[in-house]
Parts: structure tokens; sequence; C-alpha cells
């Protein structure tokens, strides 16, 4: 079992301590590949703010849309958000051409 360390923008991080988040969407580039079930991911926000989650399912995908269509939006953010305001978000962190060239990820997680 491995244990990885990602970085959040706030919202995200609060979605997920509050237990709406429970997929973390990421690219499937050279890190993300090393991801396996039973792992653990700490979340950061601040040096003083961190989360650790389980990975308890991995779903691969070519596209953020592929995933977004697949999964509600309860447990991909929160219900304060859209599909298409989480998809024009994730678009501008990871264009399409990247999407298209490493595939997407959908991280299924609890906390712990």
């Amino acid at each position: 079992m491995q244990i990885h360390t990602m970085s959040l923008r706030k919202k995200y991080f609060y979605f997920i301590k509050n237990g709406t988040k429970r997929i973390e969407l990421r690219l499937f580039d050279e890190k993300r590949k090393n991801i396996e079930l039973g792992d653990t991911i700490e979340f950061l926000l601040s040096e003083n703010e961190r989360l650790k989650t389980e990975v308890i399912g991995l779903s691969k995908y070519r596209s953020f849309k592929d995933l977004v269509e697949y999964f509600d939006i309860s447990i991909l953010a929160d219900l304060s958000m859209t599909k298409k305001e989480l998809l024009d978000e994730i678009n501008q962190f990871y264009p399409p051409e990247k999407q298209s060239k490493f595939n997407v990820l959908g991280i299924c997680i609890k906390l712990l």
C-alpha cells in the first residue's frame, strides 16, 4: 500500500471533508498509474489542513466528459454545482489535448 499526496482547491477540499465529493478526478498520467485499491491519498489544502482518504475504486475513461456523464454530480463535487460547471473548471485545468493523450481517472475515495 502506498501513500499519495495531492493538492486540491479549497472548495473541492471541503466537498471531500463534508462527505459529498467521493470521486476525485485526475488525468491518468504516470503519477496516477501508480494508484491502487487500498492506497491512501492525502489531500492538502495548506500545511495545516490535510485529509486522509482510502482508494476504494478506480474507473478509467477517455475524457472527463465521459466520466462526468456516468456519475451523479452529488458524488463528483456537490449539489451546489452543475455538471457543466464542473466540466468547465476541469477543462481549464486539463485541456482536451491532455485528456486525449493520457485518458482520465475517477478515484473513488472514503475518508479515514
